[in-house]
């Protein structure tokens, strides 16, 4: 089948955003709402497995503060703290604080230049998802990506599919003529569930997940000048970078 687009997730796939990104700005969202909780490093790996901020802070409560006696608009509240955590976490891209993982640029200029559309299928909200590209690729970024499925689009986050169904459906063609690139095994779970085979470039917090499946588990993507490390699937002989004509044969093989 021949290779039409390219899907992305955004969160630890497009940039490592989660540590120093969405946990700073979920802890100040609750210090500015006068709430003594606050994510460390650690814990916030674990709420990673919850997928979707608002539903992440639901999780905490519930899990973790059965001292908090919650609101009769607790709802409400979720979606202000949420509401407050994508206007810090701009603020922070803003600054320049959250860089492109190594390769994904490159990537998705070749991409570009090969004529292979572009999409994005994330759980993050379309707000972050515009801030990231524009401040941490191009201004104009956005129009790189013909669908972008992002936020509430859905109402099952990954690891349902629905949000690859989605864009799926937007580009108007078939899993087998698309490779889904995703960083943790919710999302990899989601893109396989649709039918999609999938990359994987781990970080920090994913590391130790279950990748069973995925066409390719990487470090990174890789440079020129930067090594990128195989921990399953294909071998990468020498100085190599994931680039098109390897993202081509993997779709290929059966």
């Amino acid at each position: 089948m021949v290779l039409k687009a390219l899907i992305f997730d955004v969160d630890g796939t497009l940039a490592d955003t989660e540590r120093d990104g969405h946990r700073v700005a979920f802890n100040q969202a609750f210090a500015d709402a006068g709430l003594d909780w606050n994510w460390d490093v650690d814990l916030y790996g674990e709420l990673l497995t919850v997928t979707g901020g608002k539903e992440r802070i639901h999780y905490y409560v519930n899990r973790y503060r059965p001292d908090y006696e919650k609101p009769t608009d607790f709802d409400s509240l979720v979606a202000r703290l949420h509401s407050a955590k994508t206007r810090l976490y701009t603020e922070l891209l803003r600054h320049g604080v959250i860089p492109l993982r190594p390769g994904v640029r490159r990537l998705l200029e070749d991409a570009r230049e090969a004529g292979i559309r572009l999409a994005i299928a994330t759980t993050t909200t379309p707000a972050n998802v515009s801030a990231l590209l524009q401040h941490s690729l191009t201004p104009d970024a956005e129009s790189w990506f013909e669908v972008i499925g992002a936020g509430d689009v859905v109402t099952a986050k990954k690891p349902a599919p629905d949000i690859y169904h989605h864009v799926l459906q937007r580009l108007e063609l078939l899993p087998s003529q698309c490779m889904a690139f995703e960083d943790s095994e919710n999302g990899l779970r989601s893109a396989q569930a649709a039918g999609l085979k999938t990359v994987i470039t781990i970080n920090d917090y994913t590391r130790a997940h279950d990748f069973r499946g995925a066409a390719i588990v990487l470090d990174h993507f890789g440079e020129p000048d930067m090594t990128c490390q195989v921990l399953s699937g294909p071998c990468m002989n020498g100085d190599m970078m994931l680039d098109l004509p390897l993202i081509r044969k993997m779709l290929s093989d059966a």
